[in-house]
């Protein structure tokens, strides 16, 4: 147990497995790979940032003090009703949400600037290819919970995937990621309609089957997750005959510097629906075209802490 003055508190340390380690508070990695896209902050309403693909059909919400901290949606055009979403609840890890955000900015990539559909809708195929990475990695069956459901767990048993067979309505939730004890600090949750393209939970999956430690400062790891996760300190403190010397980045220092310089090349995106997919079109196959862009502004990943939440389950 750890007192407020202990100096380790902040110590930056190697969290695995990355499924447990919780929220560093930001959402810098969900919000990397879309970094490039408009952002638009809402003063009013719970949700506090919307960024959305530049013709709107992708829209990636952040609610900072809410138990569903995100909430992501695709739809065939800006102002029809949602094809999917997904959410993901305050304990998620955003490297996780990152799996989602990145295979979301690589289908908007390759999308036909002139087609109303893309990969990112696609209807969904059998529930054994959302979870394929599971498997692969060599997570197993479990005893479902309830009729109906399959139920994919990891070796050490603290995280999993919950398929309902039986979803067929556009809001049903049909899969469920989770992972750690139950509790409201404790459980990550991050749930998918029934629409959801299978590539798209797949995509979520895999980083949750990495087994790749995460960033987080000592402090973030809630007390009762000690236990089940491997902390180990990301850089060997400096000698003391050193400590005038600027130390190396860590690779959390490398990250916030990627994502601040991506936020810094962002511009904002073109006025009408029509111009932005041309637009899109014309960026894949000319990239250096980009730099004509009309007034370039450039936008900003939130530093958000989430406060206490408004509901919860």
């Amino acid at each position: 147990m750890h007192t407020p003055d202990d100096p380790r508190l902040y110590e930056e340390v190697l969290v695995s497995p990355m499924y447990l380690a919780g929220s560093n508070g930001t959402g810098d990695a969900g919000f990397a790979p879309v970094a490039h896209w408009p952002h638009h902050y809402l003063d009013e309403g719970p949700c506090q940032l919307l960024v959305t693909s530049p013709d709107r059909r992708i829209r990636i919400g952040w609610f900072g003090d809410d138990f569903e901290l995100w909430k992501i949606t695709a739809a065939e055009d800006a102002v029809s009703a949602p094809r999917w979403t997904a959410t993901f609840n305050h304990v998620t890890p955003a490297e996780i949400v990152a799996g989602l955000t990145t295979a979301l900015a690589h289908d908007y990539a390759e999308a036909d600037a002139y087609d109303s559909n893309g990969r990112f809708l696609a209807s969904p195929s059998i529930w054994a290819d959302a979870v394929r990475p599971l498997t692969d990695a060599g997570w197993k069956r479990g005893v479902p919970a309830e009729p109906g459901t399959v139920e994919i767990v990891a070796p050490d048993g603290q995280a999993g995937a919950v398929i309902d067979r039986f979803s067929y309505g556009p809001d049903d939730e049909a899969v469920t990621l989770w992972a750690g004890p139950p509790g409201w600090g404790t459980r990550a949750e991050a749930v998918f309609t029934s629409g959801t393209p299978s590539h798209l939970v797949a995509a979520t999956a895999a980083v949750m089957a990495d087994s790749a430690p995460v960033i987080r400062e000592r402090h973030q790891i809630d007390r009762r997750m000690e236990h089940l996760v491997t902390l180990t300190p990301a850089a060997p403190a400096a000698p003391a005959a050193k400590s005038s010397v600027s130390r190396a980045p860590t690779p959390l220092d490398v990250r916030r510097t990627a994502v601040t310089q991506a936020v810094h090349r962002a511009a904002r995106a073109p006025r009408t629906a029509a111009d932005l997919r041309v637009m899109a079109a014309r960026s894949r196959t000319a990239p250096s075209t980009r730099s004509g862009a009309r007034s370039p502004v450039p936008a900003a990943v939130p530093l958000l802490s989430p406060s206490a939440p408004r509901r919860s389950r």
